[in-house]
């Protein structure tokens, strides 16, 4: 019997090219990888990868065994979305992820929902870069994600992948309130030239967002300070450390000593709900997607309120 698991990790590598590039998409040690091939190889008779140079192809057997991996692991997701299907009901377990500010922004409310309304799911929420989110759906170790990319900088999204548009969410300048523009109405990125910058670390899809973006207003940006959490980032402004980027999802009361005002050519950042096409017809991704949507809403009513 073949392991799904294993037939996974044969799949990651036919996609990657590599054992090292799958283990990144798989978020396991390279030696893991490996060790699943083994097994696989083992469990088949068969030589599944061959040395190339220094690193690995696939051999004839293993381009075949791939190429069925991939069809079985989609007719499994298949599977899971027709018995869902046939009993009409969003029921069982669904897995979760989202990116901090969605987390706290969105996900609440919508869990509150799901429970309420489809009391026989089990969703669970599990805190994902949008980076580490996708490839997570791709696998199968979530059902759903909440992910993001901004207006000048799509997030690049694999085939077999369904997206659908949540909302667009306005990112402000955050300031001391003794910085000379913390009193304007609107700013433009160009008048920050001179400051120093409290960023996203390094490596991350927004910090590389920042870089690009103010390079592009003709910045050479000095990042002072890096936090992955917008509160310690705006604890840093208010401390007069530096100026940043404050989306307004989940970003919660502003701390005395900062101020936010409008970039007045909008940033935004688009937010939406990924999953893979082969568990479109499952009812609890249909569900999930319902209450993110009136989840989106209800933050849209309150912004314009505000």
């Amino acid at each position: 019997m073949l392991n799904l698991d294993r037939l996974r990790t044969l799949q990651a590598v036919a996609r990657h090219g590599s054992v090292s590039a799958a283990a990144d998409g798989l978020h396991v040690t390279t030696s893991a990888v490996s060790q699943q091939l083994a097994k696989l190889e083992r469990e088949t008779g068969q030589q599944l990868l061959a040395k190339n140079g220094r690193g690995v192809r696939l051999t004839d057997a293993g381009r075949l065994l791939a190429d069925h991996a991939s069809r079985i692991l989609s007719q499994v997701e298949l599977a899971q979305a027709d018995l869902e299907a046939q009993r009409g009901q969003a029921v069982g377990e669904l897995s979760l992820g989202a990116f901090p500010t969605a987390a706290r922004g969105l996900l609440p409310a919508a869990l509150v929902r799901l429970r309420a309304e489809h009391p026989q799911l089990r969703a669970k929420l599990e805190e994902l870069e949008p980076d580490e989110a996708v490839p997570a759906v791709m696998r199968g170790d979530l059902d759903l994600a909440v992910v993001l990319d901004w207006y000048n900088k799509p997030l690049p999204m694999p085939d077999g992948l369904v997206k659908a548009a949540l909302l667009d969410d306005p990112a402000d300048v955050a300031m001391p309130a003794g910085h000379p523009l913390a009193d304007r109405d609107q700013v433009e990125l160009e008048e920050f030239a001179d400051d120093e910058w409290v960023s996203w670390p390094k490596g991350e899809f927004c910090h590389d967002w920042l870089m690009l973006t103010l390079r592009g207003a003709g910045i050479e940006p000095r990042i002072c300070h890096m936090a992955e959490e917008h509160h310690t980032q705006l604890a840093l402004i208010a401390a007069g450390l530096g100026v940043a980027v404050a989306p307004r999802l989940g970003r919660g009361p502003i701390p005395d000593g900062v101020r936010v005002v409008p970039v007045r050519h909008t940033m935004r950042r688009h937010i939406y709900a990924i999953w893979r096409a082969d568990a479109d017809r499952r009812p609890s991704i249909r569900a999930a997607l319902d209450a993110l949507r009136a989840s989106a809403a209800e933050h849209r009513a309150a912004e314009d309120a505000a």
